[in-house]
């Protein structure tokens, strides 16, 4: 096995064991639902999830074309991290969220989740 290899899965587990300990303390309610993070090294996805319900309230990602018009073809940036922010906050709006907890998926927050949750709370979104 190749140190890339050894190094990547390494660093995936650490991304999964902080993902854990910010899930043990937040959770999605219907009140006030969980903006999630994923990124990966070509997209980055924003999701409203309800967990008492199980249901994606609203979502966008880097890949949708209301962003890709907007940064063209660099999907991975903070520029993209900035417009998914800002939609995920207008499509929650559109559908009567105001408030959310902030799950960064276990990233740190720095880079493009920064942007991406700065974004949203200059949209309107409160976390």
């Amino acid at each position: 096995m190749s140190d890339i290899t050894k190094r990547m899965k390494a660093k995936r587990a650490r991304r999964d064991k902080a993902h854990l300990r910010v899930r043990k303390r937040v959770q999605g309610t219907p009140e006030r639902p969980r903006l999630s993070v994923y990124k990966s090294l070509r997209y980055i996805y924003a999701q409203v999830i309800d967990d008492v319900r199980g249901v994606t309230l609203a979502q966008a990602n880097s890949s949708d074309p209301a962003v890709r018009e907007a940064v063209g073809n660099s999907t991975a940036g903070k520029d993209a991290a900035k417009r998914v922010g800002e939609l995920v906050a207008q499509r929650a709006k559109e559908k009567g969220v105001e408030k959310v907890v902030f799950d960064r998926g276990g990233y740190i927050y720095h880079g493009r989740v920064q942007m991406l949750a700065e974004a949203a709370r200059e949209k309107g979104l409160q976390f």
